[in-house]
């Protein structure tokens, strides 16, 4: 069986969410490759050895240049802030690595086309790159896009998608990477909006086709976590609203904010056809709602709930008899099945790059339609804003 060595670039949240990912793939999954927890990456080198332990990783580095010169890594997964996703991802696949980049894909249009070139010269080597935007992994929104994708609910015309998140609605939350443009490009925008927008697109198997949008910053200075008397300047995005449409003629509405009071991680969405809709929230990961407007009777139509934990399901063949739900992590271990079956069977996983550099298109045309009103912002064939 084909080994893949591992390097895991960051060991913070999402580190730590991703190595759960890598130690839990070949338990769950019959898999046609073996990936290895070889080597983890950190700014710090005790802080990295620390975290190598407690995550299971064979060995530690504060250099991550030194680990594409590896023999032993065939995957670099990276983890980090986004200023430094596309100097790591082109290094990598120039040095004849498979990459997974945690979304968004990049800070800007420009990085994120360097970044799908790359990948394109890379894959005529048999090299591999993918996107993390892991919601596509959650079994209920893989059997949506199923049905979708069959018929089920007919023309598309409507998409509600929101994001609603609450850990910055106190102005006394500390300040971090997440609110600084030089380090990660957007606020919730890129941080959670990326999510919705990709979710969408992937649902309906189309894309988007231009955007009216407006951005909000409510709190702009924020104490510093380690010196609460001094405070650093927000220069990012608190919210985003934005209608669209799809290049197939459905209107589309979104919401990302970090400011929804009480609302931990709702990630819901919506889609309306002309045989029936769908339904989702994140909140209820393991649901599913349903309505077929051609089968449910006059007098008791109405949505029906699918509970998603059937082994015929999407991803569910791994886990657990029907009934028992699945989490946040899992999603992540579908990403990983995914990205090692198509490495070792030589096909392209999904989402590529191309696919976030679509994404990355769709915020720049929203940051461009919030900054100067404009009724709508098109986003032509070639991408551009």
């Amino acid at each position: 069986m084909q080994h893949l060595g591992v390097a895991l670039i960051g060991h913070s949240f999402m580190g730590a969410v991703h190595s759960q990912a890598w130690r839990a793939v070949g338990h769950a999954y019959d898999l046609p490759a073996r990936p290895a927890r070889t080597v983890l990456v950190g700014r710090r080198a005790q802080a990295a050895a620390h975290a190598a332990e407690r995550l299971g990783w064979q060995d530690s580095t504060d250099d991550w240049k030194s680990v594409l010169r590896r023999d032993d890594v065939h995957i670099v997964d990276i983890c980090t802030p986004g200023d430094s996703h596309a100097e790591i991802a082109v290094a990598a696949l120039e040095a004849g690595k498979h990459v997974l980049c945690e979304k968004p894909q990049a800070n800007t249009v420009a990085e994120a086309e360097t970044m799908a070139a790359a990948a394109r010269r890379a894959r005529e080597q048999g090299i591999r790159a993918m996107v993390g935007f892991t919601y596509r992994r959650v079994p209920a929104l893989a059997l949506a896009r199923q049905l979708i994708a069959e018929g089920r609910l007919g023309d598309i015309r409507h998409v509600r998608a929101a994001y609603l998140q609450d850990w910055l609605y106190d102005p006394r939350a500390p300040f971090t990477w997440r609110l600084q443009r030089e380090r990660a490009g957007a606020g919730a925008l890129g941080d959670i909006g990326s999510h919705i927008v990709d979710l969408s697109q992937y649902l309906l198997g189309d894309t988007i086709d231009a955007v009216s949008a407006q951005t909000a910053t409510f709190v702009g200075v924020r104490p510093l976590a380690d010196s609460p008397e001094r405070t650093g300047q927000v220069t990012v995005d608190d919210a985003a609203v934005f209608t669209a449409r799809f290049t197939g003629g459905a209107l589309a509405t979104y919401e990302a904010t970090r400011y929804a009071t009480g609302r931990k991680n709702a990630l819901r969405i919506e889609v309306n056809g002309s045989c029936g809709s769908l339904a989702f929230d994140f909140e209820s990961m393991n649901e599913l709602s349903f309505y077929d407007a051609a089968q449910d009777a006059e007098n008791t139509a109405g949505f029906r709930r699918i509970l998603v934990t059937e082994p015929g399901h999407p991803y569910l063949e791994g886990w657990w008899p029907p009934g028992h739900g699945l989490g946040y992590e899992h999603a992540f271990v579908h990403q990983a099945r995914d990205l090692v079956t198509a490495i070792a069977e030589g096909t392209d996983p999904a989402p590529g790059f191309e696919e976030g550099l679509r994404v990355q298109r769709v915020i720049a045309a929203v940051e461009a339609s919030a900054a100067d009103g404009s009724r709508y912002t098109r986003i032509d064939r070639h991408g551009s804003v």
